[in-house]
């Protein structure tokens, strides 16, 4: 009996090595399914992971000349784009009509009672100068607590009239949250964008003081999703005494920067914009506070919350402690949203993990260019 267990367990070997079952040469090409049967699929969760990441790009981009004026006669001709150091091809080019998505994030904690009624009367300005006739926009207030305060929409009546009736509440001021919440209204905006029909811009504007307290958000994570969603960010700094609004400026340079980050003395010879402002301001490199911010996902950068936000993202930081009143800074930004161009694309190493450094470049002497540094593409989930 055991002999004739073990003659057929030599002929069953011998039968799986003629029939490739057991032979060490893989089978050439693809294996075809049977006929009738379904090719099998691979697993939702593991396409996800294996698929290659595709970034939609589409950001403004602010040309001004030698004087400051905006620039409005340039074609995609002029514009060369590249990520990671290799040119793009421009899938969209617009001139200030694209319409916008706006969030408008407003400080609401008690601090900001001195200069509460100027902050209700900017509600005809959010509505004519920056959401436009095709626009629509959304109110966030936030102190310790994010509240929506106004839900999307076209109706310019319902946002004036949010603002009007705005109203403090504690002291906090959780700025970043309130930030992580208007990215998150303007990321989930319907539909979704294509590199052809890239839909409304995103912009986030928000009036605030510079700082952050209590926020369980952080400030680089914030501007990681920001970017991968589009949104720009404007800010208004808000000063909340007449003391600050009448005091000479305060030496607000940054004596320790995080690794790597270096001040950067005022530019010589640097034509005076709002973005050269903002600089010579804060006396501290915010592009580099941007790139690192985005990178390291930390709360280093406190101080300049704000314009590092605004650097990031391309948008413009407008402090109000000087001349500058809050209509005015606003009407500053809506004049750059509809006279700026939008430049979309579709990278072509988008499958590259980590940061992915943007530069613009206009093919025309004496201008000023400014665009959005890069984005960041995090690994996979999981």
């Amino acid at each position: 009996m055991k002999q004739t267990t073990g003659r057929w367990a030599v002929l069953l070997v011998v039968l799986l090595v003629r029939t490739g079952v057991l032979g060490a040469q893989a089978p050439e090409g693809p294996l075809a399914p049977r006929p009738g049967q379904p090719v099998q699929q691979m697993p939702p969760d593991v396409e996800a992971k294996l698929k290659v990441r595709v970034a939609l790009v589409n950001m403004p981009v602010t040309v001004r000349d030698a004087k400051g004026d905006m620039v409005h006669d340039l074609n995609p001709k002029d514009f060369r784009v590249t990520d990671n150091g290799v040119e793009q091809k421009i899938s969209h080019f617009d001139l200030g009509g694209d319409p916008l998505s706006v969030v408008i994030l407003i400080e609401t904690s008690s601090r900001i009672d001195p200069i509460l009624a100027e902050i209700r009367k900017t509600g005809i300005l959010f509505t004519q100068t920056v959401m436009g006739p095709e626009g629509e926009a959304a109110v966030v207030g936030f102190n310790d607590a994010v509240d929506k305060l106004e839900d999307f929409t076209s109706d310019g009546d319902a946002i004036e009239n949010g603002l009007a009736r705005l109203a403090t509440g504690t002291s906090g001021l959780k700025l970043y949250d309130a930030m992580a919440v208007g990215v998150e209204m303007l990321s989930s905006r319907q539909p979704v964008p294509t590199p052809d029909k890239p839909g409304k811009r995103r912009v986030m504007v928000i009036l605030s003081e510079t700082v952050d307290a209590g926020s369980e958000a952080k400030l680089g994570e914030v501007l990681r999703k920001a970017q991968l969603a589009n949104v720009t960010i404007y800010s208004v700094g808000l000063s909340t005494t007449r003391s600050e609004l009448k005091a000479k400026p305060k030496d607000t340079q940054i004596q320790t920067a995080p690794p790597g980050i270096f001040t950067l003395p005022p530019p010589p010879g640097t034509v005076e914009t709002p973005t050269t402002e903002a600089n010579r301001n804060s006396g501290v490199d915010l592009l580099g506070l941007a790139v690192w911010a985005v990178e390291h996902v930390d709360n280093k950068v406190k101080d300049h919350a704000m314009e590092v936000a605004s650097t990031a993202t391309g948008g413009l930081h407008l402090s109000t402690y000087k001349d500058r009143s809050i209509e005015k800074a606003i009407d500053e930004i809506g004049g750059e949203l509809h006279s700026q161009y939008t430049l979309g694309y579709t990278p072509t190493d988008s499958s590259d993990l980590g940061y992915h450094e943007i530069k613009v470049q206009v093919d025309r002497k004496n201008l000023k260019v400014r665009a959005r540094p890069g984005y960041y593409v995090p690994p996979p989930e999981g």
